[in-house]
């Protein structure tokens, strides 16, 4: 007989009016939706399960995405011009950047052309498999502009993944921490999984977000299910994301 307290509940139910705070949604400048076409079609998926409220996160990643805020938001208008065409008039978003910590990182922090979450949290990355040399440098130029440092998807850092006391370390360095939803299932991996539930369960986690790409993202964050203890770990943070980022 299975109990009803070990019933497992969709993610997706968990997120109605939830704004999306990291996501690749932007059409053609980066490696998430290369047309508008498809930026819709992500869009109208959202919105499905009650989400329609975007912070658009596109890379910016010196000698790969050479993004700028004029790149950013002439991509942006062109969703704005699309949505507005197509009468989709309660989908709400702005834009951001997740930025890359590498060699040009403190140039544009400096010369105030990166794109925050809101009005005072930066999101960052790092490459998967090494860190970078001038991180700890770039952390404290980003306290020093008065701004939170967000990194992103903190799970998915192979060189971290047998190294968990470095989580603690960066959090001590003021660092939030925003967990991918892709994280929550094995979608990454197990090992992913694993630190993921390892940070939840620390309550090192701040923020959430999907980091959505594609549709292939989009529809296996449909399937994900969540433990009764997933849930209550889950759902303070899905409300923390919403009242800090609301659109």
């Amino acid at each position: 007989m299975i109990s009803f307290f070990n019933r497992k509940k969709y993610l997706v139910d968990l997120l109605e009016g939830f704004t999306d705070i990291h996501n690749h949604i932007l059409p053609g400048i980066d490696d998430g939706a290369q047309t508008v076409d498809v930026s819709i079609e992500l869009i109208k998926g959202f919105s499905e399960f009650g989400v329609n409220s975007f912070i658009m996160t596109p890379h910016i990643m010196y000698n790969y995405y050479d993004n700028t805020p004029a790149t950013i938001c002439e991509a942006k208008k062109v969703l704005e011009d699309e949505l507005l065409k197509r009468k989709m008039e309660t989908v709400q978003f702005t834009a951001a950047a997740e930025h890359m910590i590498d060699s040009n990182f403190e140039s544009i922090l400096t010369e105030k052309t990166t794109m925050l979450l809101g009005k005072e949290h930066l999101l960052i990355e790092m490459s998967y498999l090494q860190p970078p040399i001038n991180f700890d440098e770039a952390i404290i130029a980003i306290t020093h502009n008065r701004l939170f440092p967000v990194l992103a998807h903190p799970e998915r850092y192979n060189f971290l993944l047998n190294r968990t006391h470095r989580y603690t370390e960066l959090k001590e360095q003021g660092i939030l921490f925003q967990l991918n939803m892709l994280s929550l299932s094995e979608y990454y991996g197990k090992e992913v999984a694993k630190i993921a539930s390892k940070l939840l369960e620390e309550g090192m986690i701040d923020f959430i977000g999907s980091d959505v790409h594609n549709l292939n993202h989009l529809n296996t964050l449909k399937t994900i299910t969540l433990s009764k203890k997933t849930v209550s770990l889950i759902q303070p943070i899905i409300e923390k994301t919403i009242n800090t980022f609301s659109v």
